[in-house]
């Protein structure tokens, strides 16, 4: 981990009514560093990302990002700072074309930069180039997910928030996301990846969370993480 912590979350409670959700998240993701959440559906991973992300309010903690506080930040403040979040289910704009929807990513920042990011987006995903004015609803699951990545990083984010990319994937197109998603990271880029595939994430990350029913139970290096006999019998039922 780099030695500048990037994102720090320290006593974060939220949630949705009068359901709280995430109970006193401690996180921290450095500058350059990758890092996983990992849990199982209804642990609290996407309530997370909307906490860090701006959309769900924090009810207690803090939550600091590139030394500012942001927790009581807007959305558009938060991206304009350099945090993006990719979120889960893709989000992307299915009858615009994929430049546009490319073009949108850097709505809030990086804007002057942007033909010369979206011809980066298209070094790192040339099927996006040969699909440049095809409508997204017309993609298929691989490439819709390339497109929602291309467009968070149209922004040049300082931390990319990854949730769930491999969702719905193919074992081959899921092999060939953590390749992107580890290459992305070695030239730099900050990652929190939030998913459920443990092995898998285990394998391209520095160090991981594991969130069960809004808090985190255990947490350390990958290499640490992955010979843990509670987490092999809780997730792979070895």
């Amino acid at each position: 981990m780099a030695d500048r912590a990037l994102l720090r979350v320290l006593g974060l409670h939220a949630g949705y009514g009068e359901v709280e959700i995430l109970r006193g998240i401690d996180l921290v993701v450095g500058a350059g560093d990758m890092v996983a959440v990992l849990g199982s559906n209804g642990a609290g991973k996407s309530t997370l990302n909307l906490a860090i992300s701006g959309l769900v309010p924090a009810r207690e903690g803090s939550i600091e990002f590139d030394g500012r506080l942001i927790h009581t930040a807007s959305p558009a403040e938060i991206v304009a700072a350099g945090l993006v979040h990719v979120p889960e289910g893709r989000r992307i704009f299915p009858n615009m074309s994929v430049t546009e929807n490319l073009d949108l990513g850097s709505y809030r920042r990086a804007t002057a930069q942007r033909e010369v990011n979206r011809e980066r987006v298209f070094s790192i995903f040339p099927r996006l180039r040969e699909r440049a004015a095809q409508r997204a609803g017309t993609l298929s699951g691989g490439e819709q997910q390339m497109l929602a990545i291309g467009r968070g990083l149209m922004a040049e984010p300082k931390l990319l928030i990854l949730d769930e990319p491999s969702l719905g994937l193919s074992p081959l197109l899921v092999e060939e996301m953590f390749a992107l998603i580890r290459r992305l990271n070695k030239d730099g880029l900050a990652v929190l990846l939030v998913e459920q595939n443990v092995m898998q994430s285990l394998d391209i990350v520095h160090r991981a969370y594991i969130l069960e029913h809004g808090s985190f139970v255990m947490s350390g290096s990958a290499a640490d993480i992955r010979s843990n006999a509670d987490l092999k019998r809780a997730f792979l039922g070895l």
